[in-house]
């Protein structure tokens, strides 16, 4: 048994007895250039000498349940620890190695858990370290980091990491302290956007520790190609040479260890020395480039308004569907783009998709595009965003459509696409087993025919087209810019909005009945169907709601992936909404306001035309009057391509759970809900063969753990690049900018929500979240504002926001991070920026 090792030791590069602090500093240690103070380190094995018994004795009070139970019981594991006597021998032992230090030294006393400093999970900071100890108090101090492994914050971070507490233990490393006139961080990849071309470096006058508690605010360089960018203008702790050689070590650094570093640092007597390096855990996977060529990527979740991670069940459906050549990247599709960026035609649906759906991905790839050199570089290939050949139909039909103007042919496309899904049900209902996947299969090879069927987007593209003349005259008229988004308001065939109208009806038929809002106030998660007709007045509501799923029950937050829950699966989504509505909207609101709103649509449609009358003739004036009303007959069209892909996938889902519970009710799988956890192609072996692997299912289960607390980038190139975005305008100090979509300024409380069925507003109440979908439109009956952290103009918080006349800002980067719950904001749509008050 080894109690100390020296860091230089052979040994100490054992992480499983010198922690993974420990096993990193002798790494670095070993590197020519790199100085790392002196020092040793308290084993493993030294830990479960001492602490062995104390914890076998008190760990099982670890699997607490309650919150104040597993406190407890961290706190008493953590005093006997501190209580135990430190055997004579090991006493000699830290005494003698202490020893070889001058007597007036000081060192660093820190802990070094064996789930610590890892690839994938840093554990930075959860066990406690001690500074300026002196040799007589350092065994206390040791005792004091063994006791930290069962604080409070480490237990929670084991147990959200899937860490069992019995497989962890700690080392101690006691080091030298260095009295350093600079301390900081170097981060030699930013952790907030994931571009490995980019070096992060904080620093603060005196000890790290003084940043890393944050009692000082650091100073903060940015190094990326040559360029220095400092983010203060007040006078610099370090010169521009010294940041320099700071990268080029931890650049070194990154190399010997083969990943990204977040490295501790502090200059002192006129050079650099290292106290820590681990990996950076929070940074995006890079998409593979099998040929080496440089490609980059866009993020589908960006442009399809839905970042969350999609299980690989999902990502088998997205696949087979999509027009594009997608990736799986850290949980998430990207495209490759590469060779689109090469022709004209590619260059061309690149611009126009993006600009529509995500103004910052739109604006890092024109960066991209401006790289002439990059560009000449690309060989020709087969592209994405031009590998679409079926345009033509989808034109002619919008011109014709256009032409006619008549809402009848909406109401034709409605019932051709209902008819399709009821005959896939009827198709799908007596099939099982091989036979089920392979019609589901089957009829994925039409869902691409059926989602662009040259009805549904021709409908949408010659929207699109009249927006433009919309707005160019309405820019003649009066100056204003996008004139169509004020016409917005109140359209018709709009199934996304006519959910939440239809909600509001629920709503109200509910609030008729006290006994039904006080269960729906208690019903919380367990709001269920059955319950709420045993409550007087209930049958009625319940009828309405079954109704009500009935029509909207497929969608879902994150609808594109197959595996989300749907509202059918889970009404109790849906009952904050319905809440909000009752608590804060008077009786038939929604439906006064769409009239409301119809009204003020006519009045403005008159004023335009009598403006363009005015100043453009009776010609123009005409034009215009029938410019407005197919945009207003067809605005809403542009959800039902959506709206029919997500009923579709409905009825493949209602099959496969049929299959999930078959298969969990043989044992091949240990609850249904693994079946997401599987490829369309895995599940069907799975059916033909009766196996499933299960250490696949583990590792996919903790991998998309891990990728869910990411943040994938709107634009990565294989070499790790991510390109700077930034929206270029003018704003107050302190505002956060985005993209204004729907006009108007509105200040109120922020509500920072990430699941619908948390959505519980009050009057007056702003909205703040990642993205929304279709499934969200309830919400927006009783909102006054928006803000996402993705979306442009034609996006669904866009479109809806305007329909309903809500002032909106998108793609406000890490507003759900950078605004806090309750706080007073203030929404410009006019100007497109958010100010915290």
């Amino acid at each position: 048994m080894k109690r100390l090792l020296n860091l230089s030791d052979s040994a100490a590069g054992d992480i499983s007895l010198t922690g993974g602090k420990g096993a990193n500093l002798h790494r670095l240690s070993a590197l020519d250039g790199i100085q790392v103070p002196g020092g040793f380190v308290v084993t493993t094995d030294a830990f479960r000498e001492l602490c062995a018994g104390v914890v076998a004795s008190r760990g099982e009070a670890l699997e607490a349940s309650s919150p104040a139970e597993l406190a407890r019981a961290g706190a008493d594991i953590r005093q006997a620890i501190r209580d135990i006597p430190i055997p004579e021998e090991f006493l000699r032992e830290l005494e003698t190695a202490l020893a070889s230090y001058p007597p007036d030294i000081l060192f660093a006393v820190r802990s070094s858990a064996t789930a610590e400093d890892l690839p994938d999970a840093s554990f930075a900071g959860q066990q406690d370290s001690y500074l300026n100890v002196g040799a007589a108090d350092v065994p206390r101090a040791v005792l004091d980091c063994c006791a930290s492994l069962y604080n409070d914050r480490a237990v929670a971070y084991r147990r959200k990491n899937g860490y069992r507490h019995e497989d962890v233990a700690i080392a101690v490393v006691v080091q030298e302290m260095v009295p350093s006139q600079v301390s900081g961080v170097l981060f030699t990849a930013d952790p907030m956007t994931s571009d490995r071309l980019t070096c992060v470096i904080e620093a603060v006058v005196g000890l790290g520790e003084e940043l890393v508690s944050g009692r000082k605010t650091p100073f903060t360089w940015r190094l990326r190609g040559g360029k220095i960018n400092a983010g203060s203008k007040t006078p610099p702790p370090l010169s521009d040479s010294q940041l320099e050689e700071l990268a080029a070590i931890g650049k070194g650094i990154e190399a010997a260890f083969g990943a990204p570093q977040d490295i501790e640092w502090c200059w002192v007597n006129g050079g650099f020395s290292i106290v820590q390096s681990r990996a950076i855990t929070t940074l995006y996977p890079l998409p593979e480039s099998r040929d080496g060529l440089k490609r980059v990527f866009v993020s589908a979740g960006h442009m399809q308004m839905m970042t969350d991670v999609m299980l690989p069940l999902g990502m088998s459906f997205m696949k087979l569907i999509a027009l594009f050549r997608m990736v799986e990247v850290g949980g998430r599709l990207f495209i490759d783009i590469t060779h689109d960026l090469k022709t004209a035609y590619g260059k061309k649906m690149i611009r126009t998709k993006l600009a529509a759906t995500d103004p910052l991905t739109h604006q890092a790839i024109e960066q991209v595009l401006a790289r002439q050199d990059y560009i000449r570089g690309i060989p020709k290939g087969p592209g994405s965003f031009s590998s679409f050949s079926g345009w033509l139909p989808i034109v002619r039909e919008g011109i014709r459509l256009y032409r006619r103007n008549d809402p009848a042919d909406i109401d034709l496309y409605i019932q051709r696409m209902e008819r399709l899904i009821a005959r896939l049900e009827e198709q799908l209902e007596p099939l099982a087993g091989t036979a089920a996947i392979e019609a589901i299969l089957e009829d994925q090879k039409q869902l691409s025919a059926i989602i662009y069927d040259a009805s549904g987007f021709g409908m949408v593209l010659a929207t699109q087209f009249i927006i433009q003349k919309i707005d160019a005259m309405g820019k003649t008229l009066t100056g204003e810019e996008n004139i169509s988004n004020r016409l917005s308001k109140s359209v018709e065939h709009n199934p996304t909005s006519e959910m939440g109208l239809s909600l509001s009806e629920v709503a109200d038929l509910a609030r008729e009945h006290p006994p039904v809002v006080k269960y729906l106030e208690a019903a919380g998660e367990a709001f269920r169907l059955d319950d709420l007709r045993q409550v007087e007045g209930g049958g009625a509501v319940a009828d309405a709601f079954e109704n009500f799923l009935g029509h909207y029950g497929m969608r879902a937050t994150g609808e594109i992936d197959i595996a989300k829950t749907r509202f059918r699966e889970n009404p109790a989504e849906l009952v904050g909404a319905m809440l909000t509505n009752i608590h804060t909207l008077p009786k038939g609101h929604g439906k006064s306001s769409f009239e409301q709103g119809r009204l003020e649509m006519t009045r403005l449609t008159e004023e335009l035309a009598a403006l363009a009358e005015q100043k453009l003739g009776s010609r123009q004036a005409k034009k215009l009057r029938r410019y407005i009303s197919f945009f207003r007959n067809y605005l809403g069209t542009r959800e039902y391509p959506k709206y029919f892909w997500i009923c579709r996938y409905d009825v493949y889902k209602r099959t496969i759970m049929r299959e999930a519970n078959r298969l969990a009710e043989q044992g091949i799988l240990q609850e249904p809900g693994d079946i997401f956890y599987l490829y369309l192609e895995e599940l069907r072996e799975a059916i033909q063969t009766g196996c499933v692997d299960y250490t696949n299912i583990a590792r996919r289960k903790k991998d998309y753990s891990h990728f869910a607390n990411l943040t994938p980038p709107r634009v990565i190139f294989s070499d790790g690049e991510v390109p700077e975005m930034a929206y270029q305008k003018n704003i107050p100090s302190g505002a956060l900018p985005g993209l204004g979509v729907s006009s108007g300024v509105v200040e109120g409380r922020a509500r920072v929500i990430q699941s619908i069925e948390d959505a519980v507003m009050e009057k007056g109440d702003i909205l703040v979240t990642s993205f929304t979908d279709p499934s969200w439109t309830p919400v927006f009956v009783s909102i006054a504002g928006l803000v996402t952290e993705v979306g442009g103009m034609m996006t669904h918080g866009a479109v809806i926001t305007r329909e309903y006349g809500l002032p909106a800002v998108v793609g406000v980067v890490g507003a759900t991070r950078l605004i806090r719950d309750g706080e007073r904001i203030r929404v410009n749509g006019d100007e497109g920026y958010v100010e915290i008050l």
